[in-house]
């Protein structure tokens, strides 16, 4: 007996297009595929064909024009998960300090309570900022930047999160360490992850499963399970596992197939 997947989300036939003066911009068609409860996803796919916008769908800052996308929460309910949106750019706020700026959200929400703000001193010691609560934003280094936002976000605790290509500000280094640290922590919390990425080495040592993307009009052209053996579980070891070429290998050929297409 074969037991289907558990999704937290199921995004069925979303389609969604752009429209202008000079036309119509069709940048989804088709896209289909769940997400389930605890999993990381990675989506890449070439540039422009609508990976922002999936994401913006699923944050629920634009709708869909065609499709629906259905929920199944663990707990039996239907309402919509709560979601965490990380872009590209930290966009902190520079005459506020690192701990002003992390509870952003909290205060916007009318959400100050003990709890919270105990949580929120929590990350700033899992993260390494706590001794930076009180300096700007200039003061920090880009990794930092990027960890003091994430920490924003996960501070209204947020059952999905979704990261627009969150390091790709960064030196490749940084990069590396501060993906793979990030990650690393929100995997020990349980949530639910979708990123964008264009690096094929992060997608596959970060996520459970990458979803390729065609070009525009951009429909899933295949999703690739990652499974890697290795006694350290951490994201740099990942890249080393014995499976790592051939995951990579067969992602470059979708992509390259695209490209010849």
């Amino acid at each position: 007996m074969v037991l289907l997947p558990q999704y937290l989300l199921e995004l069925k036939k979303i389609g969604y297009s752009y429209h202008s003066l000079q036309g119509e911009t069709v940048a989804l068609q088709d896209v289909s595929f769940g997400v389930e409860n605890g999993e990381f996803v990675a989506i890449v796919g070439p540039s422009g064909c609508g990976k922002s916008t999936l994401l913006s769908i699923i944050a629920g800052l634009l709708s869909p024009e065609k499709g629906t996308i259905v929920v199944n929460n663990p707990d039996g309910t239907l309402h919509y998960p709560k979601v965490g949106y990380m872009l590209q750019r930290d966009h902190l706020f520079e005459w506020r300090t690192v701990y002003q700026n992390v509870i952003l959200g909290l205060e916007i929400n009318h959400q100050m309570t003990k709890e919270r703000l105990d949580y929120v001193n929590q990350l700033l010691k899992d993260y390494d900022l706590e001794t930076f609560r009180d300096k700007r934003p200039s003061e920090l280094s880009g990794g930092m930047k990027q960890r003091a936002a994430l920490i924003r976000t996960l501070a209204l605790g947020p059952q999905l999160l979704l990261l627009d290509e969150p390091f790709s500000a960064l030196d490749y280094q940084t990069r590396l360490m501060v993906s793979a640290d990030i990650c690393h922590l929100i995997r020990q919390t349980g949530k639910t992850m979708m990123i964008i990425t264009h690096d094929l080495s992060e997608a596959i040592s970060l996520a459970d499963r990458v979803v390729i993307l065609s070009s525009r009009p951009a429909t899933v052209k295949k999703e690739l399970p990652i499974h890697l053996t290795l006694q350290d579980d951490s994201p740099l070891a990942a890249r080393y596992a014995p499976e790592f070429q051939d995951y990579f290998s067969q992602l470059w050929e979708v992509l390259t197939d695209e490209n010849r297409d």
